[in-house]
């Protein structure tokens, strides 16, 4: 694997991140601001980077997953309220079932427990699910299981505003509603294959864990940024080695998970599939683990202010929060990793 970006990925890197610095929340009270929410969905609508993973007439996608887990890391890193890991999750799965790509706004559909893709029997959602990054969309894709693999369908969604308030602040996700119509989705080539199905998680894994190194990213310059303004004992508190060990050991970590995120996003085309889901699920542990703790050491960083409302540092933590359980955290990607290996099923290690 070359680790260089090539100067088209720099480009797409550097677009969403000037999207996003223009247009993202900079306060909590931007979060309520639907006239800026508005302009950002449109921008991130306008450039296509939600159809990066659909299918060219040769039925390969137009973008790698490292061009798709750039874009993902840079919105983390702004905290963007514009929907894009669920679309894009949804149109991977209509272009591994050659699938025509949706005429309305969609998202994905997932388990009540978020570790995989909702599967429905019924004619209807009474089964259960949960789309995640719903805000604006109309309806969620689901499996429906077919002799030698699934179809796949789509269940109407409610408006997620009407929605209890979410862990996550910035992106929406609404239980499937119990007695909606689960449809089947039109012109579809093929079934989804038990691989399809493995390769779409490992895409899931890797643009999960770019999310969450984007929202790291985010919560260490917030908090490096507060450290050089605030002030004590008539010198800034960046000056103080304590404070500069945390920033240093948060950086570190970001980096680390960085490094696994872009290997697993590399191995989404470029490696078996069950290889692409044990590198995913090598970066969704890694991050996960992190995640947390450099959320959290920046909200240490801000002292007092750091657990109030209105700093800006609690919004990552949240994010963070929902990321880390979206196909699920370090727990479930271990598993992932050992079923690989095949070890530790003998020795009471899962």
């Amino acid at each position: 694997m070359d680790v260089r970006l090539s100067p088209e990925q720099r480009a797409l890197r550097d677009a969403a991140a000037q999207v996003v610095d223009r247009l993202g929340p900079r306060t909590v009270r931007d979060l309520d601001d639907r006239e800026r929410a508005g302009k950002l969905d449109a921008a991130v609508d306008a450039s296509g980077w939600r159809e990066l993973r659909t299918a060219t007439d040769g039925g390969a996608p137009w973008a790698s997953g490292v061009e798709a887990a750039l874009v993902a890391e840079e919105l983390g890193r702004g905290l963007a309220d514009a929907p894009y890991l669920g679309p894009t999750l949804a149109a991977e799965l209509r272009r591994a079932t050659g699938a025509p790509p949706a005429a309305a706004p969609e998202t994905v559909a997932l388990t009540p427990d978020l570790t995989a893709v909702a599967c429905l029997a019924g004619a209807t959602a009474a089964q259960g699910g949960v789309a995640v990054d719903a805000h604006g969309a109309a309806a969620a894709v689901v499996l429906v299981p077919a002799p030698g693999g699934h179809t796949l369908a789509t269940v109407a969604l409610a408006d997620p505003g009407a929605a209890a308030e979410p862990v996550d602040l910035t992106r929406a996700a609404v239980a499937l509603d119990p007695a909606a119509a689960v449809v089947a989705v039109p012109g579809q080539a093929r079934l989804l294959s038990d691989e399809a199905e493995v390769r779409w998680t490992a895409l899931g894994l890797a643009l999960t864990a770019a999310d969450l190194v984007g929202t790291m990213r985010g919560a260490v310059d917030l908090a490096a940024g507060y450290a050089k303004e605030r002030r004590q004992y008539g010198a800034p508190i960046g000056s103080f080695q304590a404070v500069q060990h945390l920033l240093a050991d948060a950086f570190v970590a970001v980096e680390g998970a960085r490094s696994a995120t872009l290997h697993a996003a590399w191995a989404v085309d470029a490696l078996p599939a069950d290889e692409a889901l044990a590198a995913g699920a090598v970066a969704k542990a890694y991050a996960s683990r992190a995640a947390r703790g450099v959320c959290e050491t920046a909200i240490q960083v801000h002292g007092g202010i750091g657990n109030t409302w209105e700093c800006l540092a609690h919004v990552h933590l949240r994010r963070a929060i929902l990321a880390t359980d979206v196909l699920g955290g370090a727990g479930p990607s271990l598993a992932r990793v050992l079923d690989h290996h095949r070890i530790g099923g003998a020795r009471g290690l899962r």
